[in-house]
């Protein structure tokens, strides 16, 4: 799967374990409510999921977003304009784990800013949103993670 959209901002981590035990915990998708282990990536939205294997729809409270799964990937696209990703990738310490947010807006791209008044926090708080992640990351599978710095 390709990246669709224009990337607002980027960050990466190392996870020190093998890509198949961080894909194992974070890329866990079925049907059903989601939570610790089913699609953990997507917790804090609630909601339960439907469809499968590759592609589900996630129905949450006061939303809904289209969730594609793959090896190294999962993507959540919502609203008019927003598109996550989370990918990860084989590094010489275990697994890197890159998250991308995309604005992916086919009209009214240029309402995007403006009625996103918090794009000018949209990288620190991706940031600090993500260093939470590689927390729970590190302490579910008992390895070390670090933040990088820059994309």
């Amino acid at each position: 799967m390709t990246s669709a959209g224009t990337l607002l901002c980027e960050v990466r981590g190392v996870v020190e374990a093998p890509v198949e035990r961080v894909a194992g915990l974070l890329l866990r998708v079925r049907p059903g409510p989601v939570g610790r282990d089913n699609c953990p990536l997507l917790a804090e939205h609630g909601g339960t999921l439907t469809g499968g294997p590759g592609r589900f729809t996630l129905a949450a409270p006061g939303h809904a977003m289209t969730v594609e799964v793959g090896p190294d990937l999962l993507a959540a696209q919502g609203g008019w304009w927003y598109r996550g990703e989370y990918r990860l990738a084989p590094d010489p310490a275990g697994t890197l784990l890159v998250h991308q947010v995309r604005d992916v807006a086919e009209r009214l791209r240029w309402g995007v800013p403006p009625a996103n008044g918090f794009f000018r926090k949209l990288g620190p708080r991706t940031r600090d949103g993500f260093a939470v992640l590689l927390d729970r990351v590190g302490a579910e599978l008992l390895c070390p993670v670090r933040l990088l710095d820059g994309p």
